[in-house]
């Protein structure tokens, strides 16, 4: 029987679901682009963190109340069908699909990169079968424990970039670098200007997807509260880490002299760790690199085949009710993962650029709409625009949040928004043929639980 009437388990606490946040937005990404941003920015890599995290907080706020309203794990894709139109919802799930589903596939490109490069004599694919195995059977068994691995992955490489944040510091303290941690040169100088600044936040905003992915775990929090508490902390725990860690690498690397060109144009991470403690720190600075890895395929895998769980709970056919399947001992969406673990294995025949290029326009257009339906749920639907309060709240601060992520649109590579086209014109296609052109509406689907929580909330609100 492929349809299950069993509920997604609600295991997840607070940290746990902070710690899938944090594995999602890979914390050691600072030392890979460092060099790109520092070039970009004229040296200012801390303020281009700044910049991005304001300019994530907006969308953030606009997530954590909706997911107050809309209990259910789509994200984006459900709050724009409640609000808007199941049909529009569809479209704006569909183009989320394209970032979601190619995150867990470029984490195991990434894998297989490390493991070819230790192990060049064995054939690539057997790396990416053997990690994309590992990576969907935990994601498969369990949830609970899903989130504890990812937990002790986070807490690794977090606790590397401590080592780091000390190695570093000894190094200011002894005339390295700008020679003292109380410079305001890592944030400007006198040869940077806002528009340097902004084109290095529109490459770091990205390293702040996740928080965004937090919401497809609010059937499993263990309360609905959780998950509007989960984002805000995630992000500004993230944001912590990004700009202290960037704040003592550019006061220690003012300049980019000594770098090679691979460092300037990858990954900056084993040159930074090289030069800050030698060999063994390179060695174990780039094991906590593979761990935030393996740490975001479990936030990505588990995240994305939730949405494909909601998308076919709403949906008909034989293809819905495979996706909407809730495995009875194990209560994950077990078919919805073993999906996204095939969709993973494109890792042996794909490289990375090709695959790169296609990622982030998923990701701007439900930041986009998340951000319209709350002043189309609050603003229009509610009338909440009786003060100047509520126009903040309801109209300016999401308006500010769509404003922030039309920057990032217009900074959007031309290849990521030539393939985030096609793909949004199969889901087009796919909308009418699924609705006979329209002639058939879609409708989305909560559970019991789910109505009787949205019902509460609104009559608080009334």
């Amino acid at each position: 029987m492929a349809q299950s009437t069993n509920r997604l388990s609600r295991s997840l606490g607070l940290w746990a679901i902070v710690g899938l946040g944090l594995g999602y937005m890979t914390p050691t990404v600072i030392f890979d682009t460092f060099g790109i941003v520092s070039n970009e920015t004229g040296g200012v890599v801390p303020t281009a963190y700044v910049l991005a995290l304001v300019a994530m907080l907006f969308t953030a706020v606009s997530y954590g109340r909706m997911t107050r309203v809309f209990p259910s794990a789509g994200s984006a894709y459900t709050y724009t069908s409640e609000t808007m139109s199941p049909n529009l919802g569809f479209l704006i799930g569909w183009s989320s699909l394209l970032d979601y589903l190619l995150l867990p596939l470029v984490n195991a490109l990434i894998i297989r990169s490390y493991m070819e490069a230790f192990f060049p004599d064995v054939p690539a694919w057997i790396w990416v079968v053997v990690y994309v195995f590992g990576i969907t059977t935990m994601c498969l068994l369990s949830m609970t424990n899903t989130s504890r691995v990812n937990g002790l992955l986070v807490v690794f490489e977090v606790v590397l970039i401590v080592v780091f944040l000390f190695l570093a510091g000894r190094a200011l303290t002894s005339g390295q670098g700008n020679g003292t941690l109380f410079s305001t040169n890592p944030f400007w100088h006198d040869d940077v200007h806002l528009g340097l600044v902004i084109t290095g936040a529109t490459i770091v905003c990205f390293s702040f997807i996740g928080f965004d992915a937090i919401t497809m775990y609010t059937e499993e929090a263990r309360s609905p509260g959780t998950v509007p508490k989960a984002i805000v902390l995630a992000l500004a725990i993230g944001g912590a880490i990004f700009f202290i860690t960037a704040w003592f690498t550019q006061s220690l690397f003012p300049t980019l002299e000594g770098f090679s060109e691979d460092a300037l144009q990858n990954s900056a991470l084993p040159e930074i760790a090289f030069k800050v403690g030698g060999d063994l720190f390179k060695i174990l600075l780039t094991s906590a690199a593979f761990a935030a890895t393996v740490a975001s395929s479990l936030a990505s895998h588990a995240s994305v085949s939730r949405l494909l769980f909601v998308m076919g709970r709403n949906g008909t056919g034989p293809l819905s009710r495979q996706f909407s399947y809730v495995h009875p001992s194990w209560h994950t969406p077990a078919k919805a993962v073993v999906f996204v673990g095939a969709v993973s294995l494109l890792a042996i025949p794909f490289n990375l650029d090709f695959i790169a290029a296609m990622i982030n326009f998923g990701a701007l257009v439900a930041f986009t709409f998340v951000n319209l339906t709350v002043i189309v749920y609050f603003a229009y639907r509610k009338r909440l625009v009786q003060t100047m309060g509520e126009l903040f709240t309801n109209i300016v601060l999401p308006l500010l949040g769509v404003a922030a992520t039309v920057v990032l649109w217009v900074n959007l590579s031309p290849d990521s928004l030539h393939y985030g086209l096609v793909w949004f014109g199969i889901g087009l296609v796919t909308l009418l043929v699924i609705t006979r052109f329209l002639r058939r509406p879609l409708s989305i689907t909560m559970d019991d639980e789910e109505i009787a929580e949205v019902r509460a909330v609104e009559a608080l609100e009334d």
